[in-house]
């Protein structure tokens, strides 16, 4: 899910990918339809970004499992219901072909008629229904949470299936977000699997079966080997197959190894954090694409967050915390954490966009309710409101006695981008008189202490990214105590177990309501969100870094060519048939 390596193994990865990129070159070649001899790497599109280490399983159940059917990943292998478009917001078909809301709760979902898995089998609703009642049964599966708005999945025939919403948390958003995010499993396997697996969580799956366009070939510590199924059943759809017969992910140590391989024209597209890329291209003269020619460079499709765990003295003051908003210099973190790939963030949830524009309240977001960095403001906060006063040491005391620290501000270890922002953040809380200080462990080790509400403030993804369901589970994941576990035990959203009587029922109002109808509740929250924020938006982010080079591929993608959008999840697999090798 992230572009940000774990470090859980160092490998030599710029040594492995060109002794792949050299061994793809000696291999035979072969012609394309226009009868032109094409290279063994003219067909083989090398990828990366994505898989860190070596791959624990290939099991979408898995918390660990590899690229590719981990969560919302690209669909080569598997592939869900339907995939959504950055671009405007919709459902294209994937395994459906069409989605019909016969009444307010009722979703009935038509499959494709020639779907097959990658046995030859057919796709059928027993699949989804299987793949759905799953994730029922097993709660730590991750698409579990698809049945908080579900009352039922039911086959209504070989081809269709009934998706009930449930009528107490009835939330169309997000059960579209889940008919995109779920991969759905051939289930006259996975019950065999079950029956001869206890624990199917932790079934390596090393040989998947899935319905996708590619089948994994091969992996190891070096790099992972997906190839084309040329049966596949899209191709009758699309009316072509994918370009790239093969499509090879190394694996890289680091940020900067995948960096310099990129440069080299070792891989050919990738999902990192590349500082100051433009520079490729002015400087270097190099032909790399980002969907943007100047800044932002990317689409924004997320939103990062200083996490502030509202437990903890101190902190659990709403009015410290609009203070702490206030001492934040967004602007220093836009130009040079971010690179230029954001604008400085606002005092909201609603991401600066146009698929979000009609929520924006540009009064209340800019003006007194709102925040930006101003460290007289924050002052004037802590010394007038809440009585603080500055110790011996320089750092304050609020009125009613609780110091303002010690407090460690945290993000993992090899995030560059991440620790370059809380770096900032700690030095700006200092100048204002916080005793805090930076900690980047492991990333392995910061996602359960966050999870658990074991820290004090961290720079950490929110589940809520652009989705059928967005702007709404944004407001869910920072601001709704339901179903939120106490400190101690794992939570998925709301980590910083803040509480407010008044958001539920905002919450359900907007989850229920569509179109303009959403507006005024939306608005509301993002008021009682500004009023006491949980969470501080540090940066917008794209879902992914899409950063392309074109000396071997050519035709990606890009905001003056739109023909995908700049996403390797979803409806970004269409650029997959729309680049040709040079």
């Amino acid at each position: 899910m992230s572009d940000h390596p774990t470090r859980r193994q160092v490998i030599k990865g710029a040594a492995a990918v060109g002794a792949a990129v050299a061994g793809a070159s000696a291999l035979a070649a072969c012609g394309d339809d226009s009868g032109e001899t094409l290279t063994e790497r003219q067909q083989t599109l090398f990828i990366a970004g994505f898989q860190w280490g070596p791959p624990p399983n290939w099991n979408p159940l898995s918390p660990t499992a590899a690229w590719t059917t981990a969560g919302d990943q690209m669909q080569l292998v598997y592939e869900t219901l339907f995939a959504f478009d950055l671009l405007d917001s919709s459902l294209k078909p994937a395994l459906a072909t069409k989605l019909t809301e016969t009444d307010a709760t009722t979703f009935e979902v038509a499959l494709q008629p020639d779907a097959k898995w990658h046995d030859g089998k057919p796709v059928v609703a027993d699949d989804v229904v299987y793949t759905f009642e799953l994730a029922k049964r097993i709660k730590t599966v991750h698409w579990s949470s698809a049945w908080e708005y579900l009352a039922s999945v039911e086959k209504k025939d070989d081809k269709t299936v009934v998706f009930k919403l449930s009528p107490e948390r009835t939330n169309p958003g997000m059960t579209k977000t889940n008919l995109c995010k779920t991969y759905v499993l051939p289930s006259h396997l996975w019950k065999d699997y079950e029956s001869k697996n206890p624990n199917i969580i932790e079934f390596l799956n090393d040989k998947p079966v899935g319905s996708g366009p590619y089948k994994l070939d091969s992996y190891n510590a070096q790099q992972l080997v997906f190839v084309r199924d040329d049966n596949y059943w899209g191709k009758g759809v699309r009316g072509k197959l994918p370009a790239p017969k093969k499509i090879v992910h190394p694996i890289f140590k680091d940020n900067a190894a995948g960096n310099l391989a990129f440069e080299r024209g070792e891989v050919d597209i990738m999902q990192q954090f590349t500082p100051e890329i433009w520079k490729m291209w002015q400087e270097k003269k190099l032909p790399v694409k980002t969907w943007f020619t100047d800044t932002p460079y990317h689409l924004p499709g997320g939103m990062p967050m200083l996490t502030i765990n509202t437990t903890k003295p101190g902190l659990n003051n709403g009015k410290l915390r609009r203070a702490l908003a206030h001492a934040i210099d967004y602007a220093r973190i836009a130009e040079t954490a971010m690179s230029r790939y954001s604008v400085p963030a606002n005092a909201s949830l609603i991401l600066p966009s146009d698929a979000e524009k009609k929520f924006w309240d540009e009064g209340a977001i800019k003006g007194a309710d709102g925040w930006k960095y101003d460290v007289s403001k924050a002052q004037q906060i802590l010394e007038q409101e809440l009585g603080a006063k500055k110790g011996g040491d320089g750092i304050y005391t609020l009125g009613d006695g609780t110091r303002l620290g010690p407090w460690t501000v945290q993000t993992p270890n090899g995030w560059t981008d991440w620790q370059a922002a809380v770096n900032i953040v700690v030095e700006n809380f200092k100048a204002l008189g916080l005793d805090v200080k930076v900690n980047f462990p492991e990333a392995n080790t910061v996602t359960p202490a966050v999870q658990n509400g074991n820290y004090d403030m961290a720079l950490f993804y929110i589940g809520a990214s652009t989705d059928p369901s967005t702007p709404w589970a944004r407001y869910r994941d920072v601001l709704d105590i339901r179903g939120t576990n106490p400190i101690g035990q794992s939570s998925f959203y709301n980590y910083g177990r803040y509480s407010n009587d008044r958001v539920a029922a905002l919450l359900d109002t907007a989850a229920k309501a569509t179109g303009d109808a959403q507006v005024a509740p939306i608005k509301e929250l993002d008021k009682i969100y500004r009023s006491e924020p949980p969470m501080i938006p540090l940066m917008y982010r794209p879902l992914d870094f899409y950063e392309a080079i074109e000396t071997v591929w050519t035709g990606f993608p890009d905001a003056k060519n739109p023909k995908a959008p700049p996403t390797f999840r979803g409806a970004g697999i269409q650029w997959l048939y729309e680049i040709s090798p040079k």
